[in-house]
């Protein structure tokens, strides 16, 4: 296990990563987004509310806006930052040389995810003083800041361990992050299609009691990570979307355990594929 975690490529991949002046300056502007839109946020709920208070609904409101959006940008910069990471050393040529190394496949592997996403985990925690914010007006409990960034952390690792994967099995870079993103969209645009078009198939009504099961609506909402922050966010929508499918059963949970599972299969595929199959010839 310290193997794994104290070796020559992630230290060498961490010190690349981190030394660069262009990785502070992204979470700089990073920061500067959130905080410009929530001070923005804040700035007209107090200048059109009675008294220049905010209140706590509103308080909430601001911390869905923030949360969702920063959901989307984990998404768009998480196959960015893992698509490429073995493919471009096989086009760099470095990759032989690596392999030859006394690395087993699955140091390299975890290194190369570790390295990758450590910078989307520091710009992750360092938004938490936005978050803070928040908590000055009520309106979010610690339980749910929590959820949310457990969300963040599995959506990273999984579209993480997918680019990873993409990486390995694809020889060119940019053919890796394209289809990288294409898993990504589907996970989001995707699942979200066919959750409309599953309701229609089943014939949901508001007035139908009880609605027919609808397991293909259910497990596209468990894959979504839209919408399960939303569930999280917003208890309401969660007990409307467990009546429109009639499963009532966590879409947290199912995400977690979903969502490991996804890493895990991609890692396994990833450590097998990565060294080449040296056949013996015949004679």
């Amino acid at each position: 296990m310290r193997s794994l975690l104290i070796n020559p490529v992630l230290n060498k991949e961490i010190k690349l990563r981190f030394r660069s002046f262009k990785s502070f300056l992204g979470i700089l502007f990073y920061l500067l987004v959130l905080g410009g839109i929530a001070l923005g946020y804040i700035y007209l709920d107090s200048s059109n509310s009675p008294g220049g208070i905010v209140k706590p609904n509103e308080s909430q409101e601001m911390f869905m806006i923030i949360s969702v959006l920063q959901l989307g940008l984990i998404l768009f910069m998480t196959p960015g930052l893992t698509a490429g990471t073995v493919s471009g050393e096989r086009e760099r040529q470095t990759l032989n040389i690596l392999l030859t190394t006394q690395q087993s496949s699955t140091s390299i592997i975890v290194s190369k995810l570790v390295s990758s996403l450590a910078y989307l985990f520091l710009i992750i925690f360092s938004s938490l003083p936005l978050y803070s914010i928040v908590f000055l007006f009520g309106g979010v409990s610690p339980n749910t800041l929590i959820s949310v960034f457990v969300i963040y952390l599995l959506t990273i690792v999984t579209v993480g361990s997918i680019g990873i994967l993409c990486s390995t099995l694809i020889r060119k870079t940019i053919v890796s992050m394209i289809v990288t993103y294409g898993v990504m969209l589907f996970l989001t645009a995707g699942t979200a299609a066919i959750m409309l078009f599953s309701f229609q198939m089943t014939g949901y009504s508001y007035n139908a009691n009880p609605q027919p099961t609808n397991v293909v609506a259910y497990i596209c909402g468990m894959f979504n990570p839209f919408a399960v922050i939303l569930a999280e966010l917003e208890p309401n929508a969660a007990n409307e979307f467990a009546d429109m499918t009639n499963i009532d059963f966590s879409l947290f949970i199912s995400f977690t355990f979903s969502y490991l599972i996804i890493t895990v299969i991609c890692l396994l595929i990833s450590i097998k594929k990565l060294r080449p199959k040296m056949k013996p010839k015949r004679g």
